[in-house]
């Protein structure tokens, strides 16, 4: 084992794995808007049905309120880039490294600040529709 990867768990090493294979994938498809779709559709249809869920209801939230966002894989997550290809939300599901529940991410580029304390993710454990409706907020804001 290298010592880049010795403090890595197995989950954590196949998602440094996936994020190499989505790099290249990205580069040989440009900034494609349908290969993108098309690749978080994948990884969505993949996860165990409660977290296929949570993937589909954010993505439907992120399609309706954000449609400028690129969709794309990040770690093997669906994930939603600026043009320029910075993350503003991403979907991390339960089941990648069993946790208890599947976290909506953002990152530095959401436009989310709010002085000197903001949100940067959440747990989820259901799309109700008072959770949902507070994330379809967080969406919209962080996407500008």
């Amino acid at each position: 084992m290298s010592e880049k990867t010795a403090g890595l768990t197995p989950e954590e090493r196949e998602a440094v794995k996936q994020r190499a294979a989505e790099l290249r994938a990205q580069e040989k498809a440009g900034k494609n808007r349908a290969a993108g779709e098309q690749a978080v559709r994948e990884a969505i249809a993949e996860l165990p049905e409660a977290d296929r869920i949570l993937a589909e209801g954010i993505h439907r939230i992120v399609s309706e309120v954000a449609p400028h966002l690129v969709p794309k894989t990040w770690y093997g997550f669906p994930a939603y880039a600026r043009e320029d290809g910075k993350i503003v939300v991403f979907f991390k599901a339960a089941s990648k490294y069993s946790s208890r529940y599947a976290t909506l991410g953002f990152e530095e580029s959401a436009q989310l600040d709010d002085g000197d304390l903001w949100v940067t993710s959440f747990a989820l454990l259901a799309l109700t529709p008072e959770t949902e409706k507070t994330v379809t907020e967080y969406i919209r804001t962080a996407a500008g």
